[in-house]
């Protein structure tokens, strides 16, 4: 009878002692510096470095963002958005790199000469990409940042808008090319999967069944609030929203919700596609390195939790949203190393 009441006791201390713990693990996270917002400690190439079609065998045009300080980085491949460049997201590409990531941005679209891939096109040329990394992003950083490694064994894939769903094709196994790397982490920025549900690009990525991705590794999927406002530019049912529902475990979703579905971009952009397509889309009255910086800030948090093993930040945005610059939304699938009474959002 003792051992009985000593063990009820325990059970009673021990249940007692973690519901004081959470609730301080979680005060502490969300008191924590956030510094995922600002500008990071690595300084940065100040121009991209930039490798031609055919130079050092790139098979698309590409840019590259990488810290200066010599060291070994993870890798994000980042597919831009439709008719866009990859030089419009510069300031964006700088933000992440200064946090310690090498940003390579491929090329896929041009007007002179004209240059108009299929949605199939630009993700096997993305996947092109991707197996040209193995063999000579090294050879460009030595020559350009001498001391630089990419880690690709740490290599996550993301996109914005048309590219966002194209990153995801690429992590889902759409691409006809055969790819030759193993993406670690998946990051959709404003995915769109066409016009509406019955006008969208080919290959059909969405499943319209929740949990229905076949996908292993943390996801996390980035939308705006005003992206399927006035003139859509993200539309309902083919946007980040249903995106995140086809998710599973291990995966967030973040709505930057004071933002549109263009503001992550430079803010003054030479491309005349870039600017009539930011006017035609819903914008918010907020400086756009606001937007970049929370975009950005997401970003970073997330992949410092899964290849760093620094989820603090990341947690702590997710339990307390008031931590960003602009307002968000947030949801999330699986617990995240949290009590869910303590977790939610």
């Amino acid at each position: 009878m003792a051992k009985l009441f000593l063990l009820i006791f325990g059970v009673f201390i021990f249940i007692h002692s973690q519901a004081q713990t959470f609730p301080t693990i979680l005060e502490k996270l969300n008191s924590e510096k956030i510094t995922v917002f600002q500008k990071g400690n690595f300084q940065v190439t100040n121009k991209p470095i930039k490798v031609e079609k055919y130079e050092f065998s790139a098979p698309e045009p590409l840019i590259i963002f990488s810290p200066k300080e010599v060291g070994v980085y993870p890798v994000l491949l980042f597919i831009h958005g439709t008719m866009l460049s990859n030089e419009d997201y510069s300031e964006f590409f700088k933000h992440i790199a200064s946090h310690g990531f090498i940003v390579v941005a491929p090329k896929l679209f041009r007007i002179f000469p004209p240059k108009l891939p299929s949605q199939q096109d630009e993700i096997d040329m993305a996947a092109s990409v991707a197996n040209w990394m193995p063999l000579y992003l090294q050879v460009v950083l030595q020559k350009y940042v001498a001391g630089v490694e990419g880690d690709l064994e740490k290599l996550a894939i993301s996109g914005h808008s048309r590219g966002g769903k194209s990153a995801f094709a690429l992590a889902l196994g759409f691409s006809n090319i055969k790819l030759d790397v193993t993406f670690s982490a998946l990051i959709g920025v404003d995915p769109v999967a066409g016009r509406r549900v019955d006008d969208r690009t080919l290959p059909y990525v969405l499943t319209y069944k929740p949990n229905s991705f076949n996908l292993s590794i943390p996801v996390t999927v980035i939308g705006s609030g005003f992206g399927n406002h006035t003139i859509s530019c993200a539309p309902n049912y083919v946007n980040h929203q249903q995106f995140y529902d086809e998710c599973k475990e291990n995966s967030s979703h973040f709505v930057i919700t004071k933002y549109g579905h263009m503001e992550m971009l430079n803010e003054f952009n030479l491309s005349p596609i870039a600017v009539s397509m930011s006017i035609m889309c819903a914008q918010s009255y907020g400086p756009k390195a606001t937007m970049r910086r929370t975009l950005g800030g997401i970003m970073v948090a997330f992949l410092n939790t899964y290849f760093r093993d620094d989820g603090g930040q990341y947690y702590a945005i997710m339990a307390n949203t008031s931590l960003a610059p602009t307002n968000l939304f947030v949801e999330k699938k699986g617990n995240f190393g949290f009590a869910l009474t303590y977790a939610q959002v």
